[in-house]
């Protein structure tokens, strides 16, 4: 090949790159229509993530659904057994529902975003799902409990006998994880949840239940998603969060395009906006870790690297999850 050759490949290339970015940017500009969005944010999370995307994209009318996140996987998973899929767009808890929708084909690709600036590890290898922010759980205190625990073992100690509360991963998507999570790590196991069985830990419900019962004072100790302790503790609640010495667990609210998505057009402006440093700077100023190392974490949280995640693995929870909760029935019922 000549030199002249390999120059006009090289044009070529760099001509049809251009091009596609350049369409590409031109047909997120032009997003218009409705778009479907199932969530699990809180209410007040999800009006405002609506209400910033629409100021940027004011041709897009968002119709919007909200629910926990098992209670919407249940209703998009009949809506699928009815060959009527509702949603454009998802944007739950966790990356194990994910990898089921994506395992079972209902996730359309999005290769082309760019998400080099943000750890791997946060991403689908093949664009079905993109990570918007860290939601780690670790432990709540009662002001008033007589022990500060710094480990995870330390709720495995006398004084906290009878006073955990922890949300059940049988309701909640932020637990499931929190249990795959702690019960692979190799110092803690199932050993350990066996333990908080023999403390009488009570396991039921979600984070919220588990935030009111130890900031009440009927629990002394939990765990607890993040922002409900670290957020309330700033509005005076007698409450403080610990991000453990091992590390911590976290869902990464996921979003996602359908594969049946009627407004794919609206659905990848949708994600390419959470992604955004402007959609990363909305979370944080929500009071959630944004997944963009750049962006600053919100007030109340310590140094970004002061903060251990512990290994996670979204194809191995999701393996493991029914042999996972059975296990979990058998130590506190359910």
């Amino acid at each position: 090949m000549t030199r002249f050759h390999r120059l006009s490949l090289v044009a070529a290339s760099l001509a049809t790159a251009i091009v596609t970015s350049l369409s590409a940017t031109t047909a997120l500009a032009a997003a218009e229509g409705k778009l479907v969005l199932y969530t699990s944010q809180p209410n007040a999370d999800a009006q405002a993530t609506v209400d910033a995307f629409t100021a940027k994209h004011p041709d897009v009318e968002v119709e919007w659904f909200r629910d926990g996140t098992t209670k919407v996987m249940a209703k998009l998973r009949s809506e699928i057994a009815a060959g009527d899929p509702r949603p454009d767009v998802l944007l739950i808890a966790d990356s194990v529902n994910m990898e089921s929708l994506e395992s079972d084909g209902h996730l359309l690709a999005y290769p082309e975003l760019d998400t080099s600036d943000y750890d791997a590890s946060l991403m689908d290898d093949e664009g079905h799902w993109f990570s918007t922010k860290l939601i780690t759980t670790g432990i709540i205190v009662n002001d008033a409990a007589p022990m500060k625990p710094v480990s995870w073992k330390d709720l495995l100690k006398s004084e906290a006998n009878g006073q955990i509360a922890m949300p059940s991963p049988l309701t909640s998507g932020a637990a499931t994880i929190h249990m795959a999570t702690l019960t692979g790590n190799p110092d803690l196991g199932w050993d350990y949840y066996a333990g908080l069985a023999d403390q009488k830990a009570l396991a039921d419900g979600g984070n919220g239940g588990v935030y009111k019962a130890v900031a009440g004072g009927d629990k002394l100790y939990g765990f607890v998603v993040d922002f409900l302790p670290i957020r309330n503790q700033a509005d005076g609640a007698p409450v403080s969060f610990v991000f453990p010495e091992e590390g911590v667990s976290a869902v990464t609210e996921p979003v996602a395009i359908m594969s049946t998505a009627r407004n794919p057009e609206a659905a990848r402006a949708f994600v390419q906006f959470l992604l955004s440093t402007e959609g990363q700077q909305l979370a944080s100023d929500m009071g959630y870790l944004p997944a963009h190392p750049d962006v600053a974490v919100p007030a109340g949280f310590p140094p970004r690297d002061s903060i251990t995640l512990m290994p996670f693995e979204p194809e191995t929870a999701l393996r493991d999850d029914r042999a996972n909760k059975e296990q979990f029935m058998d130590l506190f019922g359910g």
